[in-house]
């Protein structure tokens, strides 16, 4: 290593120290479990522990399953979970009480949230725009919705989607923050040019809920889902949740009509009565125990704005871009997520060659990312227990490995 090499390592490990020491999010870090000598950069896949979760997971099997039984249903917190799980959740995204419940998987999430849609929007409405680029999963499940309600399912670039949205349009599929690129659709802008077309605009919550601002209520979304193992570090398939603006709850006809979202469900009754607000949006019996999981997991968000959050995730990806500048040689990677803070999510793509070999041998020196095909790095920023020397020292092993 060059003399200039080593002053700039010990320069950028310098302010790392410092910005950690001043980092008023610092201390959330003792909040979650992470093992020693570990930079743990793969949290946009799946979050870290929260400390407070084997404790939790273990009262609910040794003392509500294990000894109240089934009684937990009705006098312990089990039925209530969906809504009142998803009531914690809606700050998170800018919703009102009232507007989230939690439960089964994204896809099964977005499959009620598109064929509701379809049947919301006016007559004559024919397609059903579909964000290209997105997650593989969402486009399937657009299309079998897009069949099951008539409409076609067209793929739109998502840069061109307000250009793509006329009287044919019923509703809109987009992901706010892009999972291979990171880059930050505008929600916003977006939205409004759905509701310009007389459609309806549906948001995939994955990439962005627990990294920054979302405003669904502002905005005017109509719909939403998310996952919750991500950066709500709800657990390895812990449940996702559904958004139905309460303008839409009434008219909401879900395609998935089960007992759990019954105005009654203990009546027993052969015809399907939808209950009052998002609770409709339940199905079948909750999976009690990731459900109480992610409740806890959710503890690690106590007094914690979503707008620090999303402050240190820029200065985050910012720094690390820095570092990579100063210690990758030059032309050996490229960023593919956007410089633009406007644009850019909570997470820096690299592109280049041999990129699963890179990432497994980053993985095996302790930077756990991740590897997207065919050639992209992806490192994803946690504020809540990522901080600058994580940063600079995943930058400084990026490049070791490039030599």
């Amino acid at each position: 290593m060059s003399e200039t090499t080593t002053r700039r390592v010990a320069e950028l490990a310098e302010r790392a120290a410092g910005l950690d020491a001043a980092d008023p999010l610092a201390g959330l870090r003792k909040r979650f479990t992470l093992p020693d000598g570990v930079v743990y950069l793969d949290g946009n896949s799946l979050g870290a522990l929260p400390a407070g979760v084997p404790e939790r997971v273990a009262e609910v099997v040794s003392r509500e399953w294990g000894t109240e039984l089934i009684r937990s249903w009705s006098s312990g917190t089990w039925w209530t979970a969906p809504e009142r799980i998803g009531d914690r959740i809606a700050p998170l995204v800018g919703a009102a009480p009232g507007q989230v419940v939690v439960g089964d998987s994204t896809s099964v999430n977005l499959f009620k949230a598109l064929v509701g849609a379809a049947r919301l929007a006016g007559p004559g409405r024919t397609e059903l725009l579909v964000d290209a680029s997105t997650f593989p999963t969402d486009g399937y499940i657009a299309g079998s919705a897009a069949r099951m309600t008539g409409l076609t399912a067209v793929p739109v670039d998502p840069s061109r989607a307000a250009e793509a949205m006329g009287e044919r349009t019923a509703a809109v599929l987009l992901n706010h923050v892009d999972y291979r690129s990171g880059r930050l659709h505008d929600l916003p802008g977006l939205t409004r040019a759905a509701h310009a077309a007389g459609a309806l605009a549906v948001w995939d919550l994955c990439h962005s809920a627990g990294a920054l601002p979302v405003g669904l209520d502002a905005h005017g979304v109509d719909l939403a889902v998310g996952c919750t193992y991500k950066y709500l570090n709800g657990g390895p398939g812990s449940p996702a949740y559904l958004y139905v603006a309460e303008r839409h709850q009434e008219g909401f006809d879900s395609p998935l009509p089960g007992w759990n979202g019954h105005a009654d469900p203990f009546a027993m009754t052969p015809e399907y009565a939808p209950a009052a607000g998002a609770v409709r949006g339940r199905v079948g019996t909750p999976d009690i125990l990731s459900m109480l999981a992610l409740e806890a997991a959710l503890d690690a968000w106590d007094g914690v704005e979503v707008e620090a959050v999303r402050a240190k995730s820029l200065a985050l990806t910012d720094f690390f871009l820095e570092c990579v500048a100063a210690y990758v040689p030059q032309g050996r990677v490229e960023p593919v997520t956007p410089a633009p803070h406007a644009e850019r999510g909570s997470q820096v793509s690299l592109r280049t060659e041999n990129a699963r070999a890179v990432m497994d041998e980053l993985i095996a020196r302790g930077v756990i990312g991740d590897f997207r095909a065919p050639d992209v790095l992806r490192f994803g920023f946690t504020p809540l227990y990522v901080g600058f020397a994580d940063a600079e020292r995943a930058a400084r092993t990026l490049g070791h490995v490039f030599g």
